[in-house]
Order: structure tokens, then sequence, then C-alpha cells
């Protein structure tokens, strides 16, 4: 099984692109939104360590955010959390596809959290920051001291780019992007 990580800055098009491959993708915060919905254990666990914002079953994005900008230790404290959980489900993603060619990895925290593997083809998404703002500007929960936060415990893009196998321009043109893809996956598979 071949394994493709997609890295790149909040809001690049990293989703858009792991899905523009046609294999297995799992994503992350899709994942992370289903425990925040479904999953009373991580509301219980949450809700403990941070009693004063944790209140409501289902977990609101809303009281996360007012925790996480209240005070930074507070997202080492919901990430710890929650990527214990988002692991076991990878583990179990990895477990259901392990006799596909290619499953291809949507996870924000790749490479922080030392989820890849040595093997693992890195792809990262490359775009204009204008673009990368416009379209964050566009998301229903949009907060810009939010998103800081969530890139002070990010590797540095540059490091990012480094480690990348391939750099994908993402001009958040379906045809380029498709293009793009092919040539990457044609070197991949061949």
């Amino acid at each position: 099984m071949i394994r493709i990580g997609i890295l790149g800055d909040i809001g690049s098009g990293k989703t858009y692109i792991a899905k523009s491959f046609g294999y297995p993708v799992f994503n992350a915060d899709y994942e992370v939104g289903k425990l925040y919905k479904k999953d009373r254990k991580v509301f219980l666990k949450l809700k403990k360590t941070l009693p004063k914002f944790i209140h409501i079953f289902p977990i609101r994005k809303g009281e996360l955010s007012k925790a996480i900008l209240a005070d930074k230790k507070n997202l080492s404290k919901i990430t710890r959390i929650v990527h214990l959980e988002v692991r076991k489900k990878l583990i179990n993603f990895l477990r259901r596809n392990k006799n596909k060619r290619v499953v291809v990895l949507d996870i924000p925290l790749l490479l922080e959290n030392k989820i890849n593997k040595k093997e693992d083809i890195l792809i990262f998404v490359q775009s204009k920051k204008l673009d990368v703002i416009k379209r964050l500007k566009k998301r229903p929960n949009f907060n810009n001291d939010l998103i800081k936060k969530f890139k002070n415990i990010q590797l540095p893009l540059d490091h990012k780019k480094r480690k990348s196998n391939f750099i994908i321009k993402n001009d958040f043109k379906k045809n380029s992007v498709k293009v793009n893809v092919n040539k990457i996956l044609t070197k991949i598979l061949n």
C-alpha cells in the first residue's frame, strides 16, 4: 500500500487535493467533527479537562474556540485527548483499506504528531496567500486569532515543503489540479 500524505497551510485546499487522487482518503478534520458530535467519551474527557468551557453534548466548536482563545495551553490539552481517538480511527481506516493500492492521508498535523512513515509520499499543497485568506474568510466560524493559534502548533511551511516529495500549486481550478494530480500519480505508480 502506498500512503500519500497531504501537507500545506490552513485553507490551502488540502482536502480538495486529497479527494482529487480518487483513492480512499482519511480526513482527520472530518473524523474530529464526528468525535465532537457523537463520542460521549471524548466529551466527558474534555469536560473534565476544561470544565469552564465544555458544557453541552454534542460538543460545540464555539466552546472549544473560547477555551483555546482563553489560554494557549488549552489547545494542547484538547489535541492530546482528540488525537488519541483520531489515531485509533486512522488505524481502523488503514486496516479496512489494506488491500488498496493507494490511500491518502489528509491529516493537518501529520508531521507534527509523527503519524507519517519514512516511506510515505508527501505532497505539499502550495496556494497563494491571498487565495487562502479569501477562502478562510468564507468559512462560517472564521476567527483570525484562532487560526494564528493553530498555526503556532504547526511546523513552518518551508520545513513541510522541504520534506515533501512533490509540490502541487493549487490555483483552485479543477482542470489544473487534475492535471497535476495525474502527473504525480503517474510518477508514483510507475
